[in-house]
């Protein structure tokens, strides 16, 4: 999508004529512009009577259900309006098609930048505030763990009971279907994928504390505050669901980069050097929280299986012609690498 097609996606004047059934401004809406990120959902920054906003809603083809996502986000936002869970304030939302098409939500601007994309000068050049910016991720990630999401109204959000049982053969169903795209070699181009199933199945833990769950948190899901190191919001909360927090942080540690600044799928951030390790992320959520790690192997196991997965699924699309080959070979290798670690970890784990 370019800087201009959004205008295919939201007639201004309809949302406008919305806006105003909401009691949200009154005039024209002025200066549109397309913001970056936002995986496939369109993101559009836009001022109407002095007070800025951010309208998200799905692309034209969602590959799901865009509105019932986008819904889902929306609910997550307001759940957390009053929570110490850094993200952007909900303003309102919509679930009604007729307005623009599919569901959308407006929400407050995030001062802050994408750590991938590139860093000011103030963050740059400080290794201290690089490494705490690692721990500011696992600071917002155990606030976001101590929420009672019955309390904030996500009761019946998710479906925790059987949650960590139901994992392995959720991920393997979204795997088997991509044979529905013509081309793509099939699993055995994923030779570690039944030996790393069978091995989650067998040492599942028994029982957990449920809570919210993020469902992709990484680097490129965060943005930093301009003027410090701390996290000033979590973004893209289109996997939320209530579940085990402690995959959130399986997920954190697959994906975080190594040594040259590079992680899981297309996470690049430079410069790294300085940022702490993942090891000192696992000390510093230890330290935070009062669940037991004693089995984080298998959620780091289970989250770079579920992410492997995923990744393969670009390529399988691209296999079939429907996605560019070349960020898909990217991906593949990434789940390749990943299943490699997984299979190290089991190895380290007996």
């Amino acid at each position: 999508m370019t800087g201009t097609d959004w205008q295919a996606l939201v007639d201004l004047r309809r949302l406008a004529d919305w806006m105003d059934r909401q009691g949200l401004g009154s005039g024209p809406i002025e200066h549109p512009r397309r913001l970056t990120g936002g995986t496939q959902n369109l993101l559009l920054h836009f001022v109407r009577e002095g007070r800025e906003y951010v309208l998200r809603r799905p692309p034209q083809h969602p590959r799901q259900d865009g509105s019932r996502t986008i819904a889902r986000e929306a609910r997550v936002l307001a759940a957390l309006a009053d929570t110490s869970v850094p993200h952007a304030a909900l303003i309102a939302a919509c679930d009604d098609p007729s307005v623009l098409g599919a569901g959308f939500y407006l929400m407050e601007p995030v001062a802050g930048f994408n750590a991938s994309a590139g860093m000011p000068a103030l963050h740059a050049n400080d290794p201290r505030m690089r490494q705490r910016m690692g721990f500011a991720m696992v600071d917002a990630l155990l606030r976001l763990g101590e929420v009672d999401y019955r309390q904030v109204g996500l009761e019946g959000f998710g479906k925790p009971e059987g949650f960590l049982q139901r994992q392995v053969q959720r991920w393997l169903s979204q795997l088997e279907g991509y044979h529905d795209y013509s081309g793509w070699p099939g699993t055995q181009s994923l030779p570690d994928v039944g030996v790393i199933a069978t091995w989650l199945e067998q040492h599942c833990p028994a029982q957990f504390s449920p809570g919210i769950l993020h469902g992709d948190y990484h680097l490129n899901n965060v943005m930093f505050s301009l003027h410090n190191a701390e996290v000033a919001a979590i973004v893209d909360w289109e996997l939320a669901t209530i579940g085990d927090p402690l995959l959130d942080l399986g997920w954190l540690l697959v994906t975080w980069p190594g040594a040259d600044g590079r992680g899981a799928g297309t996470i690049h951030v430079q410069t790294w050097e300085g940022f702490a390790t993942a090891q000192a992320l696992i000390e510093h959520y230890r330290q935070g929280t009062t669940r037991n790690l004693d089995d984080l192997t298998w959620y780091i196991v289970l989250a770079g299986f579920k992410l492997g997965i995923l990744l393969e699924g670009s390529y399988a699309r691209a296999c079939a012609g429907k996605s560019p080959m070349d960020t898909a070979l990217t991906h593949h290798a990434s789940a390749l690498r990943l299943f490699e670690q997984a299979r190290m970890r089991m190895a380290g784990a007996h």
